[in-house]
């Protein structure tokens, strides 16, 4: 068996998926890239072999692939155009340079046309771009990151007491981000899986209003759920500075480091019932049960959001 490479090792979810596969194959089976060179450095002072990438231009990737059998492409952190062709550079790459197979983290009911998620756009041209080009593939369609609403959680506690969006009554089988590196990790390792669509989700569909509450039981706090409509959720987001799309400007230390776009429409499709997606495939892949969210609001600082890592210019 070829090499296995993992992009994206300078994000939150690579890095995880590093540490993960390498518990899991010995590292000289291990390529990792990545943007930022720093990010790389306790990997190569290792041993592991690496390579700095730049997705948004295709020269050299070819020769950092090649020797690959197996490549997981992490979702570049923009949204739209940028990001299509981004993912299309590594496709027409890892065709080149003879890999067989494509890991990819896309989004639960990315192919559903009516799902409102502006994320879920390119999620959809890049799996259907790597079916076109004829490569072997496991798309690991991941539920919404538990981490990203347990620091709005707490922002809340900070703040009024009372949690904000306009998601509803909609539900969601919410993931620990820990979990989806996981998922990365083993689909690199296995060798089971042929043109294979895997939804990843976490151990419960809930609704936001459960979610508080499990949050309010494990920590004490009383935090209560409104829900209020798309435009005020954007005007919330304004207001804390967030970015309405990730051509803007992003603040350092943001407990929202996406843009409002994406989150209000993510929170669109789940009221709308478009991410209510629940399977075991998670379970099924890697022989484990995914985090809970009682577990994940126990160990509440394990299980931020963090910062965002993007060097995509």
């Amino acid at each position: 068996m070829g090499k296995l490479l993992l992009t994206g090792v300078d994000g939150n979810l690579g890095r995880q998926a590093a540490e993960d596969l390498l518990k899991i194959v010995d590292m000289d089976q291990v390529v990792l890239c990545g943007y930022n060179p720093e990010a790389l450095k306790d990997f190569e002072e290792k041993g592991i072999e690496t390579y700095v990438t730049n997705f948004n231009q295709i020269d050299g990737l070819k020769e950092a692939f090649s020797g690959a059998d197996k490549l997981a492409l992490i979702s570049m952190p923009f949204v739209g155009q940028k990001r299509q062709q981004a993912h299309k550079n590594v496709v027409d790459a890892a065709k080149d340079a003879g890999v067989k197979q494509i890991i990819y983290t896309s989004l639960v009911n990315a192919a559903d046309p009516s799902n409102p998620s502006v994320e879920k756009i390119d999620h959809i041209y890049t799996e259907d771009y790597i079916k076109k080009i004829g490569l072997d593939y496991i798309f690991l369609r991941n539920s919404q990151y538990a981490e990203a609403m347990i620091t709005n959680y707490f922002t809340y506690v900070k703040g009024d007491g009372v949690l904000k969006n306009s998601q509803g009554d909609g539900k969601m089988a919410y993931i620990s981000r820990k979990d989806c590196a996981k998922a990365v990790a083993h689909a690199l390792a296995t060798t089971d899986y042929h043109e294979a669509v895997l939804n990843i989700n976490g151990p419960e569909l809930m609704t936001m209003t459960d979610f508080i509450e499990i949050g309010n039981k494990v920590t004490g706090h009383h935090v209560t759920y409104k829900e209020i409509t798309d435009e005020e959720n954007y005007q919330i987001f304004d207001a804390m500075g967030v970015p309405r799309t990730t051509d803007g400007t992003f603040k350092d230390g943001s407990e929202a480091p996406f843009s409002s776009e994406g989150m209000v429409t993510f929170a669109q499709a789940i009221r709308l019932g478009k991410m209510d997606t629940f399977t075991d495939d998670f379970y099924t892949l890697t022989g484990q049960k995914p985090l809970t969210v009682a577990y994940m609001f126990r160990h509440a600082n394990d299980f931020q959001v963090g910062e965002r890592h993007s060097m995509d210019d």
